[in-house]
């Protein structure tokens, strides 16, 4: 009975600790390069280059790529998912062992998996979540989390008065994840009427001008008489800036994400007040990494799971960091995200912090 009893739990052990791990589908189509035990061949699709961190996103991938002897082959879509479809297609029909997708718009890249799977090619969703499919991946970063710091940032530093809440594009999953969090912590706030949101909208395609018109109806209505705005990048960020009046500048908050150059030069001036950095190279290594384990049909150590409206997809999801003026010279500049120069050059040099 003693005997039955251990074999029975070591059984069980051994389920917990495969359910951590991911392998591709099981098809028998592993590609070309897999198959013939030459290089793993890599697509990686994009939705866009338009900010500056997907430039970061697309050098680092290619980068680990040639460090790991993988072969690499990005395509961007400029936010059309017929495009990207039609792009993803032709990758797997030059025969790519594995496609990494940063969707444009998630629910339709679904059948970007689906085809994908019909030739035995593992996907990889990057940052943003592909819904309703059967993903082998997802890596990115605490995107629910990044609300709540953006959130929790506002409230512990504007504690009362009205707030400007503006979105990013409604086709992109993270979008909507980062607004859930944002509400994760103002809802208590708006009930015991500590604050007020007085606007709360998606700005299309995370365009800065959508944001600027945004915040302009929002001044307009009321009277300027804005304490914060949780913007959701540093795009929608620097629109939001845009429609201020001169004598709000600096004064009202405004949150941001993705420590791009000029939000951190906007923070060290003092029109921005904080921003989200989310270290890139992490997650571009750990796509290409776990690209290459899936297109071999090697197990991921993946220890989260993010559901997608199908399935619980297997996901790797890295920390942010809060960035303000106070902890710029210990986050980006050390990291070197940017350059102290780059990132105080329109600052007086005599104000520059001492290194």
């Amino acid at each position: 009975m003693k005997v039955i009893t251990k074999l029975m739990f070591l059984l069980f052990a051994a389920t917990l600790l495969c359910s951590a791990c991911v392998k591709g589908p099981e098809t028998g189509n592993t590609g070309r390069g897999a198959k013939s035990g030459g290089p793993v061949r890599i697509g990686f699709s994009m939705d866009t280059l338009k900010e500056e961190r997907w430039q970061r996103d697309k050098a680092l991938v290619e980068q680990r790529c040639k460090e790991a002897g993988a072969d690499c082959e990005v395509q961007v879509a400029n936010s059309d998912d017929a495009v990207q479809t039609k792009q993803c297609d032709n990758l797997l029909t030059k025969g790519v062992d594995v496609l990494i997708v940063a969707p444009h718009n998630g629910q339709i890249a679904a059948s970007i998996v689906e085809a994908a799977h019909k030739q035995g090619v593992p996907v990889i969703s990057y940052d943003r979540l592909i819904r309703n499919a059967d993903v082998d991946l997802y890596v990115s970063h605490q995107v629910v989390k990044i609300g709540e710091m953006q959130a929790g940032y506002a409230l512990k530093n504007a504690a009362k008065g009205n707030y400007v809440l503006i979105g990013g594009s409604q086709t992109d999953n993270n979008a909507l994840l980062l607004m859930e969090g944002q509400m994760n912590v103002l809802q208590p706030a708006v009930d015991n009427g500590q604050i007020k949101i007085v606007t709360k909208q998606f700005a299309r395609e995370w365009l800065a001008s959508e944001a600027l018109r945004i915040m302009e109806d929002a001044l307009t209505k009321n009277n300027n008489d804005i304490q914060a705005v949780v913007a959701s990048n540093d795009g929608t960020a620097g629109g939001a800036i845009s429609a201020l009046p001169p004598q709000l500048v600096g004064k009202v908050l405004v949150t941001g994400q993705d420590a791009s150059l000029d939000a951190v030069q906007r923070i060290v001036q003092g029109s921005q007040t904080m921003t989200i950095y989310k270290p890139i190279q992490p997650l571009a290594f750990a796509a290409v990494d776990s690209a290459i384990k899936l297109a071999r049909g090697e197990k991921v150590d993946a220890k989260d799971k993010i559901n997608n409206g199908k399935i619980d997809v297997p996901a790797m999801l890295f920390e942010p960091v809060v960035v303000d003026k106070d902890n710029i010279m210990q986050t980006v500049i050390k990291d070197g995200y940017h350059k102290v120069e780059d990132v105080y050059k329109n600052v007086p040099k005599d104000q520059w912090p001492k290194q």
